[in-house]
């Protein structure tokens, strides 16, 4: 099964062609239809189940983001998400699929170092109950119209030995399954190395009912002792002063999908599109 946005069969183009076309969707500013939508960062990860598309309102979304040192360690850094959603209409922006988490290829993490907490015991017994250093993120969504949730990350494994991270909204009892992906060989040349990938799995609640988050801001990243040294989560060779690369592909019930970027300065604020 192919992912939602390759769902509808491939172009019998060159490849050379087809080559152009994608990088031309990552190059032209963020929005541009000129060469269609952005390709998939991220094809080989878990597959989300088959839902058609449906009718619904254009999204405009835009991003900002931080990479700020931790404090912990000299390459460690926190990387926060800071992500705005509107519908055309003015009204709820539609429901979505999937969101990418993008980062430059300077940025390196490590999983490895950290406790792991299962879906299992947060499901049985919440948040509380993970190891000590597990959360390795934390946010707040913004719903529509209004109203703010808190969004906790948790480093995990799953039963096929793969990495990635749960993110949890307990006002909700909500949780999302993540995983650590390389990223497509067109985005590794736009300067992008690992993603988290974030399927929004289908729910009982129609999809043209499913309305998207107006804002939600996500940080990546922690510190904690291990074998008596600091360790961070997130690092990056970028110095300070230094310009990153950050990005967050999305895909909706709409089938309408963007890529929302920014540039962001090390250890400075408001990095914008």
């Amino acid at each position: 099964m192919t992912r939602e946005s390759t769902r509808h069969g491939r172009l019998a183009t060159p490849v050379v062609a087809a080559a152009a076309l994608l990088l031309g969707a990552l190059t032209a500013p963020a929005g541009a239809a000129a060469y269609g939508p952005p390709p998939d960062p991220a094809p080989g990860g878990p597959q989300r189940p088959y839902e058609p598309d449906v009718p619904g309102p254009r999204n405009i979304d835009a991003l900002a983001a931080t990479v700020t040192p931790d404090g912990a360690t000299a390459r460690g850094v926190r990387v926060a998400f800071d992500r705005t959603s509107r519908s055309e209409t003015g009204g709820a922006p539609a429901g979505a699929r999937r969101f990418v988490f993008l980062f430059d290829d300077s940025i390196r993490f490590r999983p490895e170092s950290f406790p792991v907490c299962a879906r299992s015991v947060i499901e049985e017994k919440g948040v509380t109950a993970c190891p000590v250093g597990s959360r390795v993120g934390r946010g707040t969504s913004h719903v529509y119209p209004e109203g703010t949730a808190e969004v906790l990350a948790f480093n995990t494994r799953y039963a096929n030995g793969s990495r990635g991270a749960l993110v949890v909204i307990p006002a909700s009892r909500t949780v999302l399954e993540l995983t650590w992906e390389r990223v497509t060989r067109p985005y590794q040349q736009r300067g992008y190395l690992w993603a988290l990938d974030e399927i929004l799995p289908p729910s009982a609640i129609p999809p043209q009912e499913r309305a998207g988050t107006r804002r939600f801001e996500l940080e990546w990243g922690a510190t904690r002792q291990a074998g008596g040294r600091p360790v961070s989560f997130a690092e990056t060779s970028a110095k300070p002063g230094e310009k990153v690369r950050i990005g967050l592909w999305s895909s909706f019930v709409t089938g309408q999908v963007v890529l929302p970027r920014t540039t962001v300065v090390v250890g400075e604020p408001g990095g914008r599109p």
